[in-house]
């Protein structure tokens, strides 16, 4: 099979990561699935972004096994392959995983980031949550694998199309989207309000959360059945017409 489209759309957003101040050296990667064919692209180990090919990214299937590519693929394949197969059926089609250096302070804090204005209610309804420490036996184990398990267990009852991003406990954030593009943006979104909080706590260490009717007033009018933000008739954002179709979903259920 052809997958040139994902290799181009998982390219283009590895190679964003680098522009946007998200990753020093080579810590992070993006993958982008093809969820009809059952496989998905993704990063190969190590390998400079300022080098990086089209033809590099590495298919990987669902059941983790390499379809396509010459190149080892990233070592954190297995986290990006768990969260893809639980979140299937939601729209997200890409995930991203950097070591930012505010949101990896969050982490490396085992503390959530606080929603504390509307520049983070604008993309995500509500704190980004901070998974469990990982067991030792879970670490010793299938490491990148438990990983995402971690993350999954962590989002059992969160809507993972309205808070699109976690952090590992420990290590760092993950954040997804509907597209290789989208998921990027979210990735850097996460770390401008990362940025934020933490110079919120810094000047005010008692400072409190955005009440949740500001909050929600933000987010769903950029997302959801009522979202008015933006020309009117123009291109819809992905994540919104998501959040509907879930609407839509738990309305008929």
């Amino acid at each position: 099979m052809n997958y040139k489209s994902i290799r181009e759309e998982c390219c283009e957003a590895n190679q964003a990561l680098p522009k946007t101040g998200l990753v020093d050296l080579t810590f992070g990667n993006v993958s982008v699935l093809d969820a009809d064919a059952g496989v998905f692209a993704i990063k190969p180990s190590g390998v400079d972004y300022a080098i990086l090919k089209t033809e590099d990214m590495v298919i990987v299937d669902l059941e983790g096994k390499v379809v396509e590519g010459k190149l080892r693929f990233s070592s954190d394949t297995p986290t990006h392959r768990r969260l893809l197969m639980a979140f299937a059926g939601s729209g997200v089609r890409s995930i991203v995983h950097t070591h930012s250096r505010k949101a990896v302070a969050f982490a490396q804090a085992a503390m959530e980031i606080p929603c504390l204005g509307t520049t983070h209610c604008d993309y995500f309804n509500g704190s980004v949550p901070v998974t469990r420490t990982m067991t030792r036996e879970e670490v010793k184990g299938d490491y990148e694998w438990e990983t995402g398990n971690v993350i999954v267990e962590r989002f059992a009852d969160i809507n993972q199309m309205e808070i699109s991003a976690v952090l590992v406990r420990s290590h760092g954030p993950f954040a997804w989207g509907s597209s290789g593009a989208k998921a990027v943006e979210t990735a850097q979104a996460l770390e401008i309000v990362a940025d934020m909080a933490l110079n919120s706590i810094r000047l005010n260490p008692t400072v409190t959360l955005a009440p949740n009717y500001l909050r929600n007033k933000h987010f769903f009018r950029k997302h959801g059945a009522d979202a008015y933000y933006g020309q009117s008739g123009g291109k819809q954002d992905d994540t919104t017409t998501l959040i509907r179709t879930s609407q839509a979903k738990v309305k008929r259920g």
